[in-house]
């Protein structure tokens, strides 16, 4: 597969959302450069449908996440939300049908049987960030920047404060979500928001290895310990240290686990279930 660059020129009338495929790796293309990937009613629907599909297709393994044009992502659509005041309750119901939309969308890339790994381009901006704080993985650029400035113009990211405080240390965090101030790709790796910074036009390659070298793994067991690393974190110490105790129990008693635990001891590559 030949990996796309960072930019192209795009149809105005090509869909929001792109779906490509390298093998067991799907991988998902913001495609609004236009509108600097602004999460739109249309942009979000188009994503919670094509993770609808992937959470059941087997044969996907991993996902990559990237964008076309100069930014990832600029976050809500805010000439959408906007022309919405002339609503008769002045964008109430409209304004909580998109945040509920978005944080539903969030919460399934969370959720997904399968890793999500980010490819950041360039600017990921207040749910643009949030969108990066709620995948699994993360590659950035040396251009990209993140962001959630959101206090900058009277509308402080309530919402994308949700992945970022669990992503980052709450000082970190505080300071982008009070000052509105971006960080750079070296700084987010710093505060633990992205894992690897590589060279423009290098970040979706990158994904991708990180993509390949999962979907190598035993899909049951990546997706018994994304399910796990998630609900755990949310417990006490001791709680989950109960739970995983019986997440590693009904691990062991899998037939992935006894294979490759065999696989081990006879110094073999393992052969997966569902290889």
């Amino acid at each position: 597969m030949n990996v796309p660059g960072a930019a192209r020129a795009v149809d105005t009338a090509a869909p929001v959302l792109l779906r490509e495929r390298d093998k067991d790796v799907a991988i998902l293309v913001l495609n609004r450069p236009q509108a600097r990937n602004s999460l739109s009613e249309a942009m979000l629907t188009a994503l919670s449908g094509a993770l609808t599909e992937i959470a059941t297709d087997k044969t996907i393994r991993a996902v990559v996440l990237a964008a076309n044009g100069p930014a990832f992502s600029a976050g809500h659509d805010l000439k959408e939300l906007t022309s919405r005041r002339t609503d008769a309750d002045g964008g109430r119901a409209y304004f909580r049908h998109i945040m509920t939309m978005c944080s539903a969308m969030m919460q399934q890339i969370v959720n997904l049987p399968q890793p999500v790994i980010a490819a950041v381009q360039g600017v990921a901006t207040a749910a643009g960030c949030q969108l990066v704080a709620s995948c699994d993985l993360a590659v950035a650029s040396t251009a990209a920047r993140f962001a959630t400035p959101g206090v900058d113009i009277g509308l402080f990211c309530s919402t994308p404060m949700v992945a970022l405080s669990r992503n980052t240390a709450r000082k970190h965090a505080m300071e982008m979500l009070l000052t509105g101030e971006a960080a750079s790709a070296e700084d987010a790796y710093r505060m633990g928001l992205v894992n690897r910074v590589v060279s423009p036009g290098k970040e979706r390659e990158e994904a991708l290895a990180f993509a390949r070298k999962i979907a190598d793994k035993s899909s049951n067991v990546v997706k018994i310990g994304k399910e796990g690393f998630y609900r755990q974190a949310e417990m006490s110490m001791a709680d989950a240290y109960r739970y995983v105790t019986e997440v590693m129990v009904e691990n062991l008693m899998a037939r992935d686990a006894a294979e490759g635990l065999s696989a081990f001891i006879e110094k073999r590559e393992p052969n997966w279930e569902d290889r």
